[in-house]
């Protein structure tokens, strides 16, 4: 039986001052997530799920519920008391040129997390560190000297990656994080991605509104309407056959496309 990494369980986010008429953007919402697994969070434009996944690793706090994390209850636990959990916890953004700061180089934002959480005793320790995980995300050394806007889209995506990977984390937020990338750039980026869950036992919640990505990566999806879950389920059950006329109505919206189940593992994009 899997072990239980996160567990929410009736989580509201409201912004704004609760008592002046703050807006609610999550109402009571469960979730959960198995170490090694990876889940899918969909749902329109405003649905909350990039809410929701930033509540999970408390970048945005909670108004009501709680948020356990291997057992732990995390939901209201200062920054002091949370930073042994920041580097268990990472996330991977949407835009990357917006996370990697623009003054430093490659080598610099790479080392720099490795260093600050003691991972890293020395800086010739993390550049060691940081030469396997170049090697592994597919990224050449030359890339160390470099500045964020040197790089394409996909080597910072791939940076994006390895910071969060140096870290050795328990679970991953990865939030739209291929949806400005072409169709063979995404496989690409996917492909490590699920090879990292697997070879490091990553648990990642993958928050994205292609259902086609969802369907290829994640092992259980969680539908989010007006910042409820609407339906849950496995996957491949879900897409086959939807209870809720909202994700009927979500799939009628954004088809999913007739392609090969091992689409990731065309040689032509790997």
């Amino acid at each position: 039986m899997a072990e239980r990494l996160i567990t929410a369980t009736g989580i509201e986010v409201t912004y704004g001052n609760r008592r002046r008429g703050g807006v609610k953007v999550l109402h009571g919402v469960d979730l959960h997530l198995d170490r090694g697994e990876t889940i899918g969070i969909v749902g329109e434009s405003g649905s909350g799920k990039t809410t929701l996944g930033r509540a999970l690793i408390r970048l945005v706090d909670t108004s009501a519920g709680e948020i356990r994390f291997d057992g732990k209850d995390i939901t209201h636990l200062g920054e002091e008391a949370m930073r042994p959990y920041r580097k268990r916890m990472q996330m991977i953004f949407q835009d990357p040129m917006a996370s990697l700061n623009p003054r430093h180089s490659i080598r610099q934002i790479l080392a720099g997390p490795l260093l600050f959480h003691g991972l890293a005793k020395s800086e010739a320790e993390a550049d060691q560190r940081i030469a396997k995980m170049l090697d592994r995300v597919g990224l050449p050394s030359i890339v160390l000297q470099r500045n964020p806007h040197e790089l394409s889209g996909g080597q910072r995506q791939r940076i994006g990656i390895a910071r969060a990977a140096l870290l050795e984390p328990e679970f991953v937020l990865a939030d739209e994080i291929v949806s400005g990338l072409d169709v063979s750039t995404q496989a690409q980026v996917l492909n490590l991605l699920k090879d990292l869950c697997r070879d490091l036992g990553l648990a990642m919640a993958f928050i994205s509104h292609d259902l086609s990505v969802i369907r290829a990566v994640c092992d259980r999806v969680y539908v989010m309407r007006q910042g409820r879950v609407e339906e849950a389920g496995d996957c491949a059950t879900l897409f086959d056959d939807p209870q809720s006329a909202y994700t009927r109505e979500l799939l009628d919206a954004i088809p999913l496309p007739e392609v090969d189940a091992d689409w990731l593992k065309d040689p032509e994009v790997a």
